[in-house]
């Protein structure tokens, strides 16, 4: 059984065909880091976390909710488990960095 959808894709960027690639042959139980840069204002950085790949998954955003259905929007999330047995998850996004190690 595939644990990713038949395609992965952002509601308005590309994804770097690499990352697509990999996120399509991760299986559960593979170790993977994320590594995103949080922005708020006009501060940056960069945050990391680790786990057991779990699966990938579509979130449609409650921004969305009270709109017409033509304005849906959906981004793709990663389901992951991390070391303390916390289960997680994250939106990726064009600048999301995911490595199996």
């Amino acid at each position: 059984m595939s644990t990713a959808p038949e395609k992965i894709v952002l509601p308005t960027r590309r994804l770097d065909p690499a990352q697509v690639e990999l996120l399509r042959a991760l299986k559960p139980g593979d170790k993977i880091k994320v590594i995103q840069t949080v922005r708020v204002g006009a501060k940056k950085w960069l945050a990391e976390a680790t786990g057991e790949f779990r699966g990938i998954a579509y979130l449609e955003t409650g921004v969305t909710t009270e709109r017409v259905k033509e304005d849906d929007l959906v981004v793709p999330v990663v389901r992951f488990a991390k070391s303390n047995g916390e289960l997680t998850s994250i939106s990726i996004d064009e600048n999301t960095q995911i490595a199996r190690i």
